[in-house]
């Protein structure tokens, strides 16, 4: 199951058709009272992005209900996370998270839920790709010329991720792999200092979501060269894929969800879902997302826990490939 460059058409249409019906079960009185979605992450990233313009949609169209709340406390978002684990599952407390939420598992002895068990999947909200770019200094233009040079001498260059075990750090882990390169990836506590060193040449690659990395590109601060995705987004046409930089079928997206506590209600789960896939396809929705350059979709529950597995088991496969290990 693909969603970030995957035909859209019926996925599309399908999520339209639910959110234009009535949902059986449907919870009547749901929300009566304030709802806290949970961002496991500090204000401004992606994900705070993303269920920013969801939870304003929700409260203009649902009733004021809505809050964002975000907890972060370290540990990749499993502060946050563990929350909402542990909180009563009536709808009232809801976390919204990348997918670094279930990559966690992977890297970390003492994540204290189940990423699957002690969690129900209500959407899957959006994804979209990473914007791989370089420093200004590097002489090269495109990905091509720069894994050429990295060949040449790869201990003169070192590549970055925002944080160990991310999205940021899978992408560039995988790029290696399948670009044949030998090269140091150096792990950052977040997207701010990792940017800063890219910016100045202490690191020569990093893979980021294009809402951090796009204006710092079409400022001259780093050069983008390149998209995750298998076609190049509406928001920057200008960038090409990795796959048209010659690494063929080269796919890695970073994806966003709406989960509760395990043993969430079906109408509340219900209700939800129709009331974020009809947001979602708002034009005016579509075209904010799009311009964080995240693509809206809107899945419904037994979809997403369908792509959860299946998304599990690829970065069960990378990181196993490039022995990253948690200190």
């Amino acid at each position: 199951m693909k969603f970030g460059s995957r035909p859209l058409t019926a996925l599309a249409l399908a999520t339209t058709l639910l959110a234009s019906v009535p949902v059986p079960g449907r919870a009547q009185n749901y929300p009566s009272r304030t709802v806290t979605v949970v961002v496991p992450f500090p204000p401004g990233g992606s994900v705070d992005g993303v269920a920013r313009i969801v939870v304003q949609k929700l409260n203009e169209t649902v009733g004021q209900h809505f809050i964002v709340e975000n907890r972060a406390g370290g540990a990749s978002g499993t502060v946050g996370a563990n929350a909402v684990a542990k909180a009563a599952p009536d709808g009232y407390t809801l976390l919204v998270s990348a997918s670094v939420h279930v990559i966690n598992p992977f890297l970390f002895k003492n994540v204290p839920y189940d990423v699957v068990k002690d969690f129900s999947p209500v959407v899957l909200l959006a994804d979209g790709p990473l914007s791989v770019s370089t420093t200004p200094s590097v002489a090269a233009n495109n990905l091509k010329d720069l894994f050429e040079l990295v060949r040449k001498d790869p201990q003169k260059f070192t590549f970055g991720a925002t944080t160990i075990g991310s999205a940021s750090h899978l992408a560039i882990e995988l790029l290696k792999r399948d670009a044949g390169l030998d090269t140091l990836v150096v792990s950052y506590k977040g997207t701010a200092p990792a940017l800063t060193d890219l910016m100045s040449g202490q690191i020569h690659l990093l893979a980021d979501p294009m809402l951090s990395a796009l204006p710092l590109a079409r400022g001259g601060q780093i050069k983008a060269l390149g998209l995750t995705s298998l076609k190049r987004a509406a928001a920057a046409p200008e960038i090409p894929t990795v796959e048209e930089s010659g690494v063929k079928g080269f796919e890695f997206v970073s994806w966003y969800g709406l989960w509760g506590p395990k043993n969430l209600p079906a109408d509340v789960s219900n209700a939800l879902q129709s009331d974020v896939a009809k947001i979602l396809a708002m034009p005016d929705v579509k075209q904010r997302l799009n311009l964080l350059g995240f693509e809206p979709i809107g899945a419904p529950a037994e979809v997403f826990a369908k792509y959860i597995r299946e998304e599990m088991a690829k970065y069960e496969a990378i990181i196993k490939d490039a022995k990253i290990r948690v200190e």
